[in-house]
């Protein structure tokens, strides 16, 4: 049985988009436990445990992989970045953040490429094989 994710979580604000990624990450079997967020204010109240998040220490689930969305409204996706780069090193853990996106504006793919320092983005809709290559390229030890 191979090695799986701790946790993903999808942030994007449309419930189209999180009910196909979640199946497909579901059929990847890469993880047990997803979560969602509506927009980049509410993921970082899942990674810093408030608000609805706000839970007892053994039940929380740090995330390994982040899929992220750029446009959301109350916190875009690159304000989440900005803020996520504040959070104390506990906080973020070994998170692998990946634009997922359906921005066709080439400066958003080398603005994610130099915020998140490495190929981290992916068009939409997520896909059996873009998962796979995330997986075989940000953990290989989980294969």
């Amino acid at each position: 049985m191979k090695k799986k994710l701790n946790c993903v979580l999808l942030v994007d604000d449309s419930a189209t988009d999180n009910f196909l990624h979640k199946r497909i990450i579901q059929k990847a079997d890469i993880t047990n436990h997803i979560e969602i967020a509506e927009n980049g204010e509410e993921a970082l109240n899942f990674l810093v445990k408030k608000g609805k998040w706000e839970k007892p220490e053994s039940s929380y689930c740090q995330p390994e992989l982040i899929l992220l969305d750029i446009n959301m409204p109350v916190m875009d996706g690159w304000q989440f970045l900005e803020e996520y780069n504040k959070l104390e090193e506990v906080q973020k853990g070994k998170i692998v953040i990946i634009m997922l996106t359906t921005s066709l504006n080439p400066s958003d793919k080398i603005k994610a490429e130099t915020m998140l320092e490495s190929e981290c983005f992916r068009y939409k809709p997520l896909t059996p094989e873009v998962i796979s290559e995330i997986i075989q390229i940000h953990f290989p030890e989980y294969l």
